[in-house]
């Protein structure tokens, strides 16, 4: 089995949606795109996180970020479904769901994991705005994802790229720094000796700044 690893850049391909077919990623050039994977239809773990990203979707897409979903299901099944969402819970799933009914796209991305059945795991990858793999998630069936932390790690990236720092643990709450963010440790003798007596630094190897 192999899949897109992190760094590489996405490969387009046409795929078919519940908002028609759509080129991925090209049709999402300058944008970041959340592309997710759920084992199937009519589950309630499915209902309950595609409820939450829709909740969502706004704050994903200040962040200049569309959410994909994706199933191994026909499109007429996810067409069902997001109108079953709307009519018994109330809310209108607006990003569109690629049916991958051959599972092509789902193997190529190691979607289906064969110890786990034959239904697509709950798989996360991040693409930015370049069509660059920046980050991978897989969850079993059983276990809902937090999409609170999906969105925490597309502004994270974000905010690494935009300011060429590294990102601590729980950012922006982090039991150390707080919101504020790492600086990249110096590469020579000269600027460890000046970091070591600068205020915001641990060690000259461990710095830290506000962005705000």
């Amino acid at each position: 089995m192999t899949f897109p690893l992190l760094g590489e850049k996405i490969e387009n391909r046409k795929v078919k949606t519940t908002h028609g077919l759509i080129n991925l990623p090209e049709d999402y050039k300058g944008k970041w795109v959340v592309l997710f994977s759920h084992p199937a239809d009519f589950t309630p773990v499915c209902t309950t996180e595609f409820v939450a990203f829709q909740k969502k979707l706004n704050e994903f897409k200040a962040l200049n970020t569309e959410l994909i979903g994706l199933s191994i299901d026909q499109v007429f099944s996810h067409i069902k479904w997001v109108e079953w969402i709307k009519e018994k819970l109330g809310v209108n799933i607006e990003f569109p769901i690629i049916a991958d009914d051959m599972g092509e796209i789902a193997k190529s991305f190691g979607m289906i994991q064969p110890a786990k059945g034959t239904n697509t795991v709950r798989a996360v990858f991040v693409i930015d705005d370049k069509a660059i793999l920046r980050l991978i998630l897989y969850y079993p069936q059983e276990l809902g994802r937090n999409i609170d932390e999906i969105l925490r790690s597309v502004r994270a990236l974000q905010t690494s790229d935009n300011n060429k720092v590294a990102i601590p643990a729980n950012w922006p709450n982090s039991d150390m720094i707080g919101s504020n963010v790492i600086i990249p440790p110096p590469s020579d003798v000269k600027g460890a000796a000046e970091r070591s007596n600068q205020a915001d630094c641990f060690d000259w190897w461990f710095c830290h700044k506000s962005i705000k």
